[in-house]
């Protein structure tokens, strides 16, 4: 192992043990020095944006890997927003999540505390860095960032403003840490006695791999198969704004809608009105040929993550041929219904199985940051730990403290009873918490 990764996994496991035990007042005030030296150095950021966009651009990169690498004055005003939100939400370490008297003076709490250790291996998304350690700050999760190759320089200042700023700190900066080669991965895959989490976010096949080949848990989300089924009593017009803003307010997005299914009944109102939007490519089954001009979709069309202004749209009887579909071909990230029907939204509700399932709505929703969480560090997909955008409390597990007076378990075999009285947990401070 290259001595470099030793000394990096070091600090960042002493850097666990600050944060970890640091004060939320102390956490907050950190995230805002990060966000002032954000926008006070944020020309030095653009400037290596602007490196790693001429390198993506001599290189040849698809244009919507390209889109998101940018770091634009947007993109920092939206990180910084996140910050701002992240410091007003509620300090998630030491939060009772339960209290039981087991007997007189012998309480029992559960309690959350950070994870540890984290490895963040992420895309081209420079912004992602910023959300995703200011998120494990707030957590108290000391954080390993491997981002992709083509946002080197963008990462790599980002990361050395943050260390910068908080170095003289009480917690300091040694809880974030920045791995930058492939064999870095390689060997964080390994370090099952170091790493707490592992948290990918790329292409099915890397996700993949990466579970195959670590002992460490792993959470998160390969592909964004996100679908929309538009119902028979759909509000076309409505129907057509919210697929609209779904396919074309970031096409790049992993909620970004890739399919979209539409009722025979509605199927000639829909695509007449949809097919008006110039800027995306349909690819429709035979039916949808039938009724508009548009590219041929074969069956892989339903199973493609276009990530750019391209969906693929598939007629279909009724709801329940929509629920097939979707069971055959989602990758339970986020689905969506377009109805006025109760019945069907109640059944769509409970017999999709994705992570998030939205009525009437774009599916551009699913978002951390629009879901209140301050920002996300991904969409998990799975069933274990967290589902769905991964906020704080994702980022957290929990231990039970028990505190008694000398209690001992034989005198409870010798007839004496438990009480087990519950007990609210609204406003409780946890039994070993500092004043």
């Amino acid at each position: 192992m290259d001595n470099a990764l030793n000394i990096k996994i070091k600090e960042i496991k002493e850097g666990s043990i600050s944060i970890s035990g640091s004060s939320g007042l102390k956490r907050n005030e950190m995230l805002v020095k990060i966000k002032n030296a954000l926008i006070e150095k944020k020309e030095e950021i653009f400037l290596a944006n602007q490196e790693d966009l001429t390198r993506a651009e001599n290189n040849k990169l698809r244009t919507p890997l390209i889109k998101r690498l940018v770091f634009t004055e947007e993109k920092l005003s939206s990180v910084c927003e996140g910050i701002d939100k992240l410091v007003k939400l509620e300090d998630p370490v030491g939060k009772v999540l339960s209290r039981r008297l087991l007997d007189e003076k012998l309480l029992l709490e559960k309690v959350a505390f950070p994870i540890g250790v984290i490895c963040m291996i992420f895309e081209a998304r420079p912004d992602a860095l910023v959300q995703i350690s200011t998120l494990c700050l707030k957590s108290g999760n000391a954080i390993l960032l491997k981002g992709g190759s083509d946002a080197i320089s963008t990462n790599r200042t980002l990361v050395s403003i943050i260390k910068e700023t908080l170095e003289n700190s009480k917690i300091g900066s040694s809880w974030i840490q920045l791995l930058e080669t492939h064999q870095d991965v390689e060997d964080i895959l390994k370090m099952e006695k170091d790493i707490d989490l592992i948290i990918p976010r790329g292409s099915n096949k890397f996700v993949r791999y990466i579970m195959e080949n670590t002992k460490i848990p792993v959470i998160g989300h390969s592909d964004g198969l996100c679908t929309i089924y538009v119902d028979h009593n759909a509000d076309v017009n409505l129907a057509n704004q919210i697929c609209y803003d779904s396919k074309t307010n970031y096409p790049a997005a992993c909620n970004s809608v890739e399919t979209i299914l539409v009722n025979q009944e509605v199927a000639s109102s829909f695509l007449t009105t949809f097919a008006k939007n110039k800027d995306i490519i349909i690819y429709g089954d035979k039916k949808v040929q039938e009724i508009i001009s548009c590219e041929e979709a074969d069956e892989d069309s339903f199973d493609k993550e276009y990530l750019d202004k391209k969906v693929a749209i598939k007629i279909v009887k009724d709801i329940e041929e929509a629920l097939k579909h979707i069971q055959k071909h989602s990758s339970h990230h986020t689905e969506a219904i377009i109805t006025s029907d109760n019945k069907n939204k109640l059944r769509f509700a409970k017999e999709v199985d994705s992570a998030d399932v939205f009525i009437n709505c774009s599916t551009r929703f699913a978002d951390g940051f629009r879901f209140g969480l301050g920002a996300e560090v991904g969409i998990s997909t799975g069933k274990i730990h967290c589902r769905g955008p991964v906020g704080l409390e994702g980022l957290m597990t929990s231990k039970w403290l028990l505190q008694g007076c000398g209690q001992t378990v034989s005198s409870y075999s010798n007839g004496k009873k438990f009480i087990h009285e519950e007990m609210p947990t609204k406003g409780a401070s946890y039994i070993l918490k500092e004043n």
